[in-house]
């Protein structure tokens, strides 16, 4: 009762490690978003000095701003896990909006890590320099978290999905 099946015969929910992977990857960036909207600034350069110059000039609009990405992200990493414990209305749907969601992460992801890792690499370059702290921030950490965060739950939508006995077997 209340348990976490697939609803092929009471068996548990394949790739739980999987939703719950991508639920820290995803709570990492939304409790940074949360943070940073109290009014924090560890790491708040390697977003980008626009990110620096709204928290510095607008502070009220940077805490509303950072309030709801912060929860957005928070909410994103917390539905697939309710959809794999059966806590949410129309799962269906959910794991649909999460497939789309996955995608994106996994393209916004990996096309800023590829790029801000060519700035760095000097394959990219501009007259007017860049935000080496930014680029940093981009090519090692918070695009590859998202990269991260998408793969985990592209890969946990994949291997639960509705009707599936487990990993295939290749026979």
């Amino acid at each position: 009762m209340g348990g976490v099946t697939t609803g092929d015969g009471g068996r548990p929910l394949a790739g739980l490690p999987l939703v719950w992977l991508a639920f820290a990857f995803g709570m990492v960036h939304a409790a940074f978003s949360l943070y940073w909207a109290l009014g924090g600034d560890l790491l708040l350069p390697t977003v980008g000095e626009w990110a620096v110059t709204l928290v510095t000039e607008h502070p009220a609009l940077a805490a509303v701003t950072l309030a709801v990405v912060g929860l957005g992200k928070a909410a994103a990493a917390t539905v697939p896990v309710l959809v794999a414990y059966r806590r949410m209305p129309w799962p269906r749907v959910w794991r649909g909006v999460s497939w789309v969601g996955g995608l994106v992460l996994i393209g916004y992801g990996a096309l800023n890590v590829a790029v801000s890792g060519a700035v760095l690499a000097g394959v990219i370059r501009s007259d007017e320099g860049f935000d080496a702290d930014a680029m940093i921030g981009h090519a090692f950490l918070w695009d590859p978290l998202f990269l991260l965060w998408g793969a985990a739950l592209v890969a946990f939508l994949r291997v639960s999905r509705p009707g599936t006995r487990g990993p295939r077997s290749h026979r």
